[in-house]
């Protein structure tokens, strides 16, 4: 997968965040897949929201877009190859944030 970058990455005032932000995401993958092993969906789902709402926020609209899935898949109830698969293209997605390098 390529590298995904915010939309930020050429706003020189919002680099200092995105970067924190973007360094933070593969621990958040590590953590997702651990949630989803152990079963505890309401947790999985709670931090599925928060990286949606948090993805966009910084410039990373493909994390929105995948952690929605995930939440929408939580939400109605979706068997368990199914949400595994939607961790799976979130986890993706939070490993191929692209970091960027501080100035």
């Amino acid at each position: 997968m390529e590298p995904i970058r915010s939309s930020f990455e050429d706003d020189a005032d919002m680099m200092e965040i995105v970067r924190e932000f973007a360094s933070e995401m593969p621990q958040r993958a590590d953590d997702i897949e651990q949630l989803v092993q152990s079963g505890q969906l309401l947790e999985l789902r709670t931090l599925a929201h928060q990286l949606k709402g948090a993805g966009g926020g910084y410039g990373f609209e493909a994390i929105t877009e995948t952690a929605a899935a995930l939440e929408g898949a939580i939400r109605r109830g979706a068997g368990e190859s199914a949400i595994k698969e939607a961790c799976g293209r979130v986890c993706e997605v939070l490993r191929a944030v692209y970091i960027p390098e501080a100035n």
